[in-house]
């Protein structure tokens, strides 16, 4: 440990004339309030202020930090939910059209099982079913990329990081929301498909 001169450290390592920074340490957290406030007061004093609102100097406590490090939050997490609620629509509206393009080229499939007895709800399920299975695989592997990329961060020393049950959880919850939502009108769209019957006439 080095012991200099405040003004040689504010010279040679904040670049400036004049103390810029002081921390000051209360006994109590129930004390802050009353220490901020006799700080205040002497340096309003020692600066020959008489107006506080005309203070050339300011004073932040842990309590105004962290309520701006959770405001920071607060925007980061409003604007992540954004992008993430943008991707899971792209991702939904994609799911949709591969399976009504899915429901096309399987029309034989269809007129198949209708011939052999499948009703609606049947072909419903059954392309209902194929839509929150693609999801939920989709789901599970960005879990595990998640997973990885965490432990990745928390072996490297990055940050710590730590992956709840419940956010896995959620993510299945929310492809098979999706999976439902999107691929609903395709299952309908493929149960209610009239297929033409081929007209036999005796000669």
């Amino acid at each position: 440990m080095i012991f200099i001169p405040s003004s040689t450290a504010t010279q040679y390592l904040a670049g400036n004339q004049y103390l810029s920074t002081i921390d000051v340490q209360a006994v109590s957290a129930d004390s802050m309030t009353q220490v901020q406030n006799d700080i205040t007061s002497l340096l309003l004093s020692r600066h020959n202020i008489s107006n506080p609102t005309s203070a050339d100097f300011s004073i932040i406590n842990q309590a105004d930090i962290l309520a701006t490090a959770s405001s920071v939050t607060s925007t980061f997490t409003l604007l992540l939910g954004a992008v993430a609620g943008i991707s899971l629509i792209v991702g939904g509206i994609g799911i949709m059209n591969m399976m009504l393009t899915t429901v096309t080229e399987r029309t034989r499939e269809i007129g198949l099982r209708k011939a052999i007895g499948a009703q609606e709800k049947d072909i419903t399920l059954q392309f209902l079913m194929e839509s929150i299975a693609l999801t939920i695989i989709g789901g599970s592997i960005g879990i595990a990329l998640g997973w990885g990329i965490c432990f990745s961060l928390t072996t490297l020393g990055i940050i710590a990081t730590t992956v709840s049950p419940i956010s896995v959880i959620l993510a299945f919850g929310v492809s098979a929301v999706i999976g439902i939502t999107f691929g609903y009108y395709p299952a309908r769209r493929a149960a209610k498909m009239i297929l033409s019957r081929p007209c036999v006439t005796n000669k």
